[in-house]
């Protein structure tokens, strides 16, 4: 009888730790256990991006499926809870909204409770979309508890991910992969070894001389893409023209105030600056555009906005908006900044190596690697990257359109032609309010709505199947609105929920 040649994977390298890299040991050895080697190499000569971290709820899932205890992860990573984020001179110069995690509201009929709202917005007693939202109830009070399991519950409408300490977060997931097998290397790595009839990699070699030998490699090597770029020549899609930041300062500060629930991003003349509460800090950073404010101009803006004393210098980075061209080339997928970059103005960069990861390991390969695998993952990444664009684009392009706004940055945005996707859906808003989607996207039409309501982008009228409906929509918006504000108040503080669950040491001052 013929024995078929086991093509299994053997040995799985993973260039590069940070959190993509250790995030990708983690999830690979909690997958495929020890049925194959895991190694990542790894050199604490090269530093890794590490700022303090916002993250969306997909974030739960993840660690969940890694078996790590909620409590002990916001304790080690000093993590606080996320409900959403708020968007401060978006849209108008002093004006704020709430991107939410979770609907506006509990649906109350066949047409979209939005459609309602739209219907109703100028009728006495009808609040602002925010405050139908059960996140912003919380948020803007500076509370939080879990959502509630019951699905008659205003506290069911609202989901939660986390801020936390990258570095701290990788620390973490690096004992849990070891503990499961993963082996580290410590080596910077000076070379690629190709194999001779399919280009294939075949090795890594370390400045010491070892070699590191495997079928499939990991590329966590962040922008520089050592792999999939320097050895294979994959290519860069630029979306610079879209997305106009190419660099970043970020800077810690002490914390000041209440704990807060959120993320805050603040537009500037160049960009825009965001705000992570940490237990132990609070990580801060401007994103820009070169072309109109020099990184000094840059740095002086963020250090004249921060809340507390600054806790070190500003920290520069550099970056190219865009996506490689393959995401899997060959026998190496890469991952995290390695696959491309997308701003973090929606808190997307750890999601991105979530979901490269979740569909590795539902893509998984043999040694023979069929294109036909590599294909499939391929297409939903770049799906994905795109997808996430055009949400970006969004906020860029109706912040533009503001009235009185005239800043080089701002006019370019107003100017430039956007991704024809993105065009349909917004003309579909602008019409009738209605959020249309092409397939599967990470941001489903709460968040779509949330921005285009919350950047002043009016429809020029509403769904005409709310006339048809029987329903007193105002009084039933009314009567949630007061339930959710009444909910809020009977929750915990935020600093008081962490408290209770999941403290975090001191970090002593340096």
């Amino acid at each position: 009888m013929h024995t078929p040649e086991d093509r299994r994977i053997r040995h799985v390298v993973i260039v590069g730790g940070g959190s993509a890299g250790w995030m990708s040991a983690a999830a690979l050895s909690r997958a495929v256990g020890t049925a194959c080697r895991i190694t990542l190499v790894e050199s604490e000569e090269i530093g890794t991006v590490g700022v303090g971290e916002a993250t969306i709820p997909p974030i739960r899932l993840f660690n969940q499926m890694l078996g790590i205890d909620e409590a002990e992860f916001l304790r080690r990573t000093q993590g606080s809870c996320k409900l959403g984020i708020e968007f401060v001179n978006w849209g108008a110069e002093g004006h704020r909204y709430f991107h939410p995690f979770g609907p506006h509201g509990l649906a109350f009929d066949l047409a979209p409770l939005h459609q309602h709202w739209l219907r109703h917005r100028h009728t006495p007693g009808v609040a602002g979309l925010d405050e139908h939202s059960m996140a912003w109830n919380l948020a803007r009070r500076a509370r939080f508890e879990r959502p509630s399991g019951d699905p008659r519950s205003v506290m069911s409408t609202f989901d939660y991910a986390y801020h936390f300490d990258a570095g701290l977060y990788a620390r973490f997931l690096r004992e849990l992969s070891e503990s499961r097998g993963v082996q580290r290397l410590e080596g910077r790595i000076t070379g690629t070894r190709l194999r001779g009839h399919d280009g294939f990699v075949e090795a890594v070699q370390l400045a010491d001389g070892r070699s590191v030998e495997g079928d499939l490699f990991i590329d966590c090597s962040g922008f520089r893409g050592l792999l999939i770029e320097e050895a294979l020549h994959t290519g860069y899609e630029d979306w610079r023209h879209w997305l106009p930041c190419d660099r970043a300062m970020a800077m810690p500060c002490a914390s000041a105030g209440p704990l807060l629930p959120y993320t805050r991003s603040t537009a500037r003349a160049a960009g825009w600056q965001w705000r992570i509460p940490l237990q132990h800090r609070t990580g801060n950073g401007y994103v820009y555009c070169s072309q109109y404010i020099s990184d000094d101009e840059a740095a002086a803006t963020l250090k004249s906005h921060l809340d507390g004393e600054a806790l070190g210098e500003p920290r520069p980075l550099r970056f190219v908006t865009g996506r490689r061209k393959q995401l899997w080339h060959r026998n190496v997928v890469a991952v995290g900044l390695a696959s491309g970059f997308m701003e973090p103005l929606e808190s997307t960069s750890l999601h991105l190596v979530q979901s490269g990861l979740s569909r590795l390991l539902a893509l998984w390969p043999d040694r023979d690697f069929d294109p036909l695998v590599t294909a499939e993952y391929n297409r939903i990444g770049v799906q994905e990257f795109e997808r996430i664009r055009d949400f970006l684009v969004l906020h860029y392009k109706l912040n533009a359109q503001r009235s009185g706004l005239n800043q080089p940055l701002w006019r370019y945005c107003a100017e430039m032609a956007i991704p024809e996707t993105l065009q349909y859906k917004m003309a579909h808003f602008r019409r009738y309010g209605r959020l249309v989607s092409d397939g599967p996207d990470l941001f489903g039409a709460a968040s779509w709505l949330a921005v285009h309501i919350g950047q002043l982008h009016w429809p020029e009228r509403h769904d005409p199947m709310v006339d048809l409906r029987p329903l007193d929509g105002a009084s039933v918006l009314q009567r949630q609105r007061a339930a959710m504000a009444q909910a809020a108040e009977a929750q915990p503080t935020h600093a008081a929920f962490l408290q209770r669950h999941a403290p975090a040491a001191p970090v002593a001052r340096v």
